[in-house]
């Protein structure tokens, strides 16, 4: 616990100043937006935009003071009751974006500002928003989505697909931990996805040693070899190449 125990001191930093007046208008352009509906695709991007800064300022203002509530994330869950994913994306478009990209949203659509926001946190200052916001014009969501991933990674990405399964709310503690500590193993810069296959990867490996499928456990093994990194794969090869001799 030396990190958290570290980050305890003696004077606190004082709270902002707390501007009622401006926080009475903020929380209520916010419901508006909320609240809005059936409009078209153009106005709900433009919409967002606000609505991102909207939030940063609550956040930062301490807005959320004004209906008695303990803190911003306890503001996030009454406003997005089913998932506070999409107001962090909305935050983060502010916050990383140039105002160029923000003002012309409405015309790549949010989600593929969420896309763009994981280029500019990478190249910072250096972010070439003229050229990513053409493509983000050109192509369709899918392909500009697997574009930034392969300037990010520099390979190619597979075809992937979202899979739904209901989840008993006895469950997701049991579930959440499991991908946490997957994701600790793993680097946290993993996605859920991967923490979740290397689960199941390992899984499959502990059903089949004893008396189990051969070929469940090729598979099974074959996926840990993939998790491994370069030097870690060589070694391996080298360890079997001399146990079989």
């Amino acid at each position: 616990m030396i990190g958290l125990t570290s980050l305890i001191t003696e004077y606190p930093p004082m709270p902002p100043k707390f501007n009622r007046r401006r926080a009475e208008f903020v929380l209520v352009k916010i419901d508006e937006i909320l609240a809005w509906e059936q409009r078209k695709e153009t106005e709900r991007d433009t919409k967002f935009v606000e609505l991102g800064r909207f939030l940063c300022e609550v956040r930062a203002g301490q807005y959320w003071r004004l209906e008695s509530l303990k803190c911003f994330d306890e503001f996030l869950q009454r406003r997005f009751p089913e998932s506070r994913r999409k107001a962090y994306y909305l935050m983060s478009i502010h916050e990383n974006l140039p105002p160029q990209a923000r003002k012309q949203l409405k015309e790549v659509g949010w989600a593929k500002g969420i896309e763009l926001v994981k280029l500019a946190r990478r190249d910072k200052q250096n972010f070439d928003c003229a050229t990513w916001l053409h493509k983000a014009r050109q192509m369709p969501k899918e392909d500009f989505k697997k574009e930034v991933e392969r300037e990010l990674t520099g390979r190619e990405t597979e075809p992937w697909e979202i899979v739904y399964f209901k989840v008993y709310e006895s469950q997701i503690p049991v579930v959440e931990k499991a991908i946490e500590t997957a994701a600790l193993m793993l680097g946290t810069d993993r996605s859920r996805g991967y923490c979740l296959e290397m689960i199941c990867a390992d899984f499959l490996a502990g059903a089949n040693l004893d008396n189990g499928d051969p070929e469940t456990l090729l598979f099974s093994m074959t996926k840990f070899f993939r998790f491994l990194h370069e030097e870690q794969r060589q070694a391996f090869l080298e360890g079997v190449t001399e146990k079989a001799l």
